[in-house]
C-alpha cells in the first residue's frame, strides 16, 4: 500500500477539508490526554480565544448523518477563528458501520464512535448532540432511510428539540439532500434540516416540547452543503453563496484550521482516520443559501462573506432583537454596552500582561449575573426572556473560563482511591457506598479562595473532612442506594434489527452521554471581584501506553455479571450439552459474597444448579462455568440468563468499559443474557479451517461453537506455516487492507489452492489496492457495489452446484432473517473461470452477481464473497451459517470440477 494517497471518498469530514492527503504518522507527537486541555485552550492562546468568543453572540449549528461526516475545517474556523458558539448535530452514532480497528459492532461500536467524535469535537470546539435514530447500515435512498426510521418525525422531532434549545442564528446542513450525497442517511439529514428550519418556529409542530417549556425558535438562515461535490477545488458562482477558506493559517493554532481539525479527526480510528494529515495551503468549502427570513445580504454575484452576514451578532445587538418589548427593559442596552466595554478592556491589556485582564473579566461576569437576575424579574415575555437568558448563560460560562485563564486559576478534584491497574479496574462509585474526594485550588494571581463546594445529583450528600491545608479540601461523599448508574440513556432491544433507539432517561435526550455525576467548583476573589473555577471529579488508572490517565468518577453496580459470549450458536443435532461461562466482578471495597445461578429454557437444565462466589477486594473478578443440557430442540432462538444474588439484591446485567488512551471512557451495559440460536446444520467431520484475522470479526467463534476445528493463523506466519494442514483457509474481513503479509504471501496462498486447498476471501474496502495487487488467481475487479437491503431477494444461480448441496441443502428460505445488509464490496468484473453463484439487487437496480464467486484453480477452489457473513454468523442467522459451512466444505465438492477447467484466458465477464 502506498504511504499516501488522495482521499476522494464521499461523506467524510476528511473530504470536507478538500483534497487532503492521508499520511501514516508513525512519529506523530502524542496528543494530550482526554481530560487535559488542548494547547490552544490553555494559557495566553486560550485566553485570546475566549476573548474572541466574548465579543460575539453568533450561534451556528451544523447537521450531519454520521460521525466523520462533519465539515471539521469549517466548524473549527467558525468556532476558533470567529468565536461563534457552534453545535454539531449528528443524526446517529455510526453503530451500523464497519469497525476498522476491532470486532465490536452495533451498539458498542456506537458508544465507541460517540467517544471518538467527542474527542474530535474538542479540536473543532463545538457542542455535540445526537438524535435517537440508529445507523442501520448503508442505505442508497432517503426513502429507505425514512422507512427504517418510521418516517420523518422521530428524527425531525429531536432536531427541532435541539434547535429550540440551542437557538442558533444559522443552520448549516452538511449535505445537499440530493443524489449527489450518496448515502441515503446523508440525503435524509439535509432533507430533515430543511423541514426543521421552519418546523422549529411553528408552535403547532411537536407541541409536547412546548408543554415542557421549550419555545419556538426561528433560525435566520439555512445553508446546504455538497453543492459542487466532495473534493471540489472550484465551484461555479451560481452554485454557492458562502465560500470559506479553511486552509487559512491561525496565529493561535500555529497551523491552518483545516490542519487542526484533521488532528481531531484522527481520533476517529474506527473509521480508519488515525493517520490522516493535511498539507498547508488553501482549502475551500462551499455552501449555498437555501432558506432565509432576512432580507438578502448577497453581493451582485449572489455571494456572502460569511454565514452570519446580515445578522447583528454584537452584544448590544441582543437588545434590538426585542423589538417593541425593548421598552420594558430600559436598562438592557446600557448593561450590554458595559459588558462589551469590559471585554474590550480585557482584550486591550492581554498582550501587555494577561493577568491584568482578570479584573475587567470578573467585572464583566458580575455584570452578566446582575443582568440575568434583572431580566428574570422583568415584564418581558417568556420568549424574550428565554432568548436573552440563553445568550447570557453562554456569556457567563465564557467570562468564568476567561477570568480563570487570565488569573492562572486551576481547580482539580480527584477521588482518594488507589490508581486502577487498568481501565477496567479504575474506581467506580457504588450505590449505598461512600468515598472521599480531595479538591485542590491553585492560582498564579493574588487571589483569595473563599470556598470549594461539590455539585452532586439529587439525593447525594457530602461533608467536609478536612480544610486545614490552604487551598486543599477533602470531602466525604455518600452515594444513595437508588443512585443511577453511569450508562447510556438509550438502548435498542435488538441492536441487529432495530433502527430506533429507546430513550431510557428523557432528561438527557440528544446529549452525547449523560454528564459526569460529580463536579466541584471554587469561589475566589481578585481585587474584591468574585470568580468561579469548575472541575469534574476524576479517578486515575494506568494505561499500558500512555501511563497514568484520568477519567470522570462514574457510578456502577456492586456486581457486574457478564455471560461470555453474549451470543451462541448450537447445532440442533449432536452433543446436547454446552458450556456457559459467566464472569462476575465486584466494585465493593471489602469482602462480599453471593450465589450465582442460571435461568434456562423450559426442559433444559443447568449443572450445578448454583455456585457460591466470594470476593475479597474491589475489581476482583471470578469466572464460573455451568454445563447446560438441552433437548435437541428444533431450530429457533431462546436465551439463558445469569443471576447473582447478594445481600438480598439480584444482579443480572454487566458492563464493559469502552475506552482508549486518546479517548474519554464510557460504559456499555448488557443484560446478563446469552442469546442462543439453535441451528439445523450439518458439519463434515474432518473439516479443518485456518482463519487469518483482518480488521476483526467473530466468525471463528461461531465456527468453533458449531463444532468446526478452527485455528487462528497469524498473517505474519504465512511465509513459514504449514498450510497443507488446513482443508480451508479463510481471510477475515478487510484482511488485505490490514495485513500487509497477505499480499506479500499471495502466491503462497495460491499455491496452497493449486495443491487442493480451499481459500475463502471476504470483503475488502481498499478497492484500488486489491485490484492493483492482483490478489485473485484469474483477473477480477473488486468494486464498491453492494446490496444494502437485507430483505432483498436472492437468486441461486446454480441450484445443483455443490455449494448449495453439501453438506447442507440451501434454498431461498436460507436468506430469510438476515440482518443489516446482504453484502458489500462485490466484484463487478471477472474472468470466465469464475462462476457467480448468487444474484441479488437493491430496489430499482440491476442484478449484482459479483457477491459470491468461485473458481477452480489447479486442484483447489478459490472463493470470493462480499456477502455479509461477518454480521450474519454472530447474529445466529441459520441460513447464513449453513451456506458458510458449505463454502468451507468446497474441497470435497470441488474436486470433480477441477477436471473440467479449460485453458487460461484473460476474458472478463461482468454484470454491470
Amino acid at each position: 500500500m502506498p504511504v499516501w494517497r488522495f482521499c476522494l471518498f464521499a461523506g467524510t469530514a476528511l473530504v470536507a477539508l478538500v483534497f487532503c492527503v492521508a499520511t501514516f504518522m508513525e512519529e506523530a507527537p502524542r496528543p494530550p490526554g482526554p481530560m487535559q486541555p488542548l494547547p490552544p485552550d490553555s494559557g495566553l492562546a486560550g485566553l485570546k480565544e475566549m476573548l474572541l468568543r466574548l465579543s460575539t453572540t453568533a450561534r451556528l449549528m451544523q447537521t450531519v448523518a454520521h460521525p466523520d461526516d462533519e465539515d471539521g475545517g469549517m466548524l473549527t474556523l467558525e468556532s476558533r477563528g470567529k468565536g461563534d458558539s457552534v453545535l454539531l448535530l449528528t443524526l446517529n452514532r455510526g453503530e451500523g458501520g464497519q469497525n476498522k480497528i476491532g470486532s465490536n459492532l452495533f451498539d458498542v461500536l456506537g458508544v465507541l464512535r460517540s467517544l471518538e467524535l467527542s474527542a474530535s469535537d474538542r479540536y473543532y470546539r463545538v457542542e455535540q448532540r445526537f438524535t435517537r435514530v440508529a445507523d442501520f447500515g448503508f442505505s442508497k435512498t432517503p426513502e429507505e432511510t425514512f422507512q427504517k426510521w418510521q418516517g420523518h418525525d422521530v428524527a425531525l422531532g429531536d432536531m427541532v428539540r435541539v434547535i429550540r434549545t440551542f437557538r442558533p442564528d444559522v443552520l448549516v446542513a452538511r449535505f445537499s439532500g440530493t443524489d449527489r450525497d450518496g448515502h441515503g442517511h446523508h440525503q435524509a439529514s439535509s432533507i430533515l434540516t430543511r423541514e426543521a428550519f421552519r418546523a422549529a418556529a411553528d408552535p403547532s409542530r411537536f407541541p409536547e416540547q412546548i408543554k415542557e417549556g421549550l419555545l419556538p425558535w426561528q433560525a435566520k438562515k439555512l445553508y446546504i452543503g455538497n453543492v459542487c461535490g466532495f473534493g471540489a477545488r472550484a465551484c461555479p458562482d451560481a452554485d454557492w453563496t458562502v465560500r470559506l477558506n479553511t486552509g487559512t493559517p491561525s496565529p493561535l493554532l500555529h497551523m491552518s484550521y483545516a490542519q487542526f481539525a484533521v488532528q481531531g479527526l484522527r481520533h476517529q480510528q474506527s473509521q480508519g482516520a488515525g493517520g490522516y494529515s493535511v498539507e498547508p495551503g488553501d482549502r475551500f468549502t462551499f455552501y449555498k443559501l437555501a432558506d432565509s427570513v432576512l432580507p438578502p445580504a448577497t453581493d451582485d454575484k449572489g455571494h456572502e462573506r460569511d454565514f452570519l452576514d446580515g445578522i447583528d451578532t454584537s452584544l448590544p445587538g441582543l437588545a434590538s432583537r426585542l423589538g417593541e418589548e425593548q421598552t420594558k427593559v430600559p436598562f438592557l442596552s446600557g448593561a450590554l454596552l458595559d459588558i462589551q466595554n469590559q471585554v474590550g478592556k480585557a482584550s486591550a491589556s492581554v498582550d501587555h500582561d494577561p493577568m491584568t485582564a482578570t479584573e475587567p473579566l470578573l467585572l464583566g461576569l458580575s455584570a452578566v449575573n446582575k443582568l440575568t437576575q434583572e431580566i428574570a424579574s422583568s415584564t418581558l415575555s417568556t420568549a424574550a426572556q428565554q432568548d436573552l437568558q440563553v445568550a447570557l448563560d453562554t456569556k457567563r460560562r465564557q467570562f468564568e473560563e476567561a477570568a480563570a485563564l487570565a488569573a492562572g486559576v486551576e481547580l482539580t478534584a480527584t477521588a482518594d482511591e488507589p490508581i486502577g491497574a487498568n481501565a477496567d479496574d479504575a474506581f467506580m462509585a457504588v450505590p449505598g457506598q461512600s468515598f472521599e474526594v480531595t479538591a485542590r485550588f491553585a492560582s498564579q494571581a493574588k487571589t483569595e479562595l473563599k470556598k470549594i463546594e461539590l455539585d452532586l445529583p439529587q439525593g447525594w450528600t457530602y461533608r467536609e473532612v478536612s480544610g486545614a491545608q490552604k487551598d486543599v479540601t477533602t470531602f466525604h461523599i455518600t452515594v444513595p442506594p437508588d443512585a443511577n448508574y453511569t450508562r447510556p440513556y438509550w438502548h435498542r432491544d435488538d441492536p441487529e434489527r432495530d433502527a430506533l433507539n429507546r430513550i431510557d432517561d428523557p432528561q438527557y435526550a440528544t446529549l452525547a452521554f449523560p454528564p459526569p455525576p460529580v463536579h466541584a467548583h471554587a469561589i475566589y476573589e481578585f481585587n474584591g471581584n468574585q470568580g468561579v473555577a469548575r472541575a469534574v471529579v476524576t479517578v486515575n488508572y494506568k494505561d499500558p501506553d500512555a501511563g497514568v490517565l484520568e477519567r470522570p468518577v462514574a457510578v456502577a453496580p456492586a456486581f457486574s455479571v457478564m455471560l461470555e459470549p453474549g451470543q451462541v450458536v448450537i447445532p440442533t443435532t449432536g452433543d446436547f450439552v454446552c458450556k456457559v461461562k459467566i464472569a462476575v466482578a465486584t466494585n465493593l471495597p471489602g469482602p462480599s459474597k453471593g450465589t450465582l445461578h442460571l435461568e434456562v429454557p423450559s426442559g433444559w437444565r443447568a449443572e450445578p444448579t448454583s455456585l457460591p462466589l466470594e470476593f475479597h477486594h474491589r475489581s476482583e473478578r471470578k469466572e464460573a462455568e455451568f454445563q447446560v443440557f438441552h433437548d435437541g430442540m428444533k431450530e429457533g432462538r431462546t436465551e439463558i440468563r445469569a443471576v447473582f444474588d447478594s445481600r438480598g439484591h439480584k444482579y443480572s446485567e454487566g458492563y464493559s468499559v469502552v475506552s482508549r488512551a486518546d479517548l474519554d471512557s464510557f460504559y456499555y451495559y448488557q443484560p446478563a443474557v446469552q442469546q442462543v440460536s439453535l441451528v439445523d446444520v450439518k458439519i463434515p467431520k474432518e473439516l479443518t479451517v485456518g482463519y487469518i484475522m483482518g480488521a476483526g470479526d467473530d466468525i471463528p467463534i461461531v465456527l468453533q461453537q458449531i463444532g468446526i476445528k478452527v485455528a487462528l493463523l497469524p498473517a505474519e506466519k504465512l511465509a513459514s506455516a504449514n498450510l497443507s494442514q488446513y482443508g480451508t483457509i479463510v481471510l477475515g474481513i478487510r484482511a488485505n487492507d490490514t495485513q500487509k503479509e497477505i499480499a506479500e504471501n499471495h502466491q503462497r496462498l495460491l499455491d496452497y489452492v493449486a495443491s487442493g486447498g480451499t481459500l475463502i476471501v471476504q470483503y475488502n474496502t481498499g478497492v484500488a489496492d486489491f485490484n492493483h495487487d492482483g490478489l485473485t488467481p484469474y483477473p477480477a475487479e473488486l468494486s464498491r457495489a453492494r446490496v444494502s437491503v437485507e430483505e432483498a431477494s436472492v437468486e441461486i444461480l446454480a441450484p445443483k452446484d455443490g455449494a448449495f448441496q453439501y453438506p447442507n441443502q440451501i434454498t431461498a428460505h436460507d436468506f430469510d432473517g438476515w440482518v443489516q445488509e446482504r453484502g458489500l464490496y462485490f466484484m463487478d468484473k471477472w474472468d470466465k473461470h469464475f462462476q457467480p453463484l448468487l444474484a441479488s439487487h437493491d430496489p430499482g437496480e440491476a442484478e449484482q452477481e459479483g457477491g459470491l464467486l468461485r473458481a477452480q484453480y489447479g486442484k483447489g477452489t478459490y472463493i470470493y464473497t462480499g456477502y455479509a457473513f461477518f454480521r450474519q454468523l454472530p447474529a445466529g442467522v441459520p441460513g447464513a451459517i449453513r451456506l458458510y459451512v458449505n463454502l468451507l466444505s468446497a474441497r470435497e465438492v470441488g474436486r470433480s470440477a477441477a477436471s473440467a477447467q479449460d485453458g487460461n484466458q484473460d476474458v472478463f465477464i461482468g454484470t454491470r
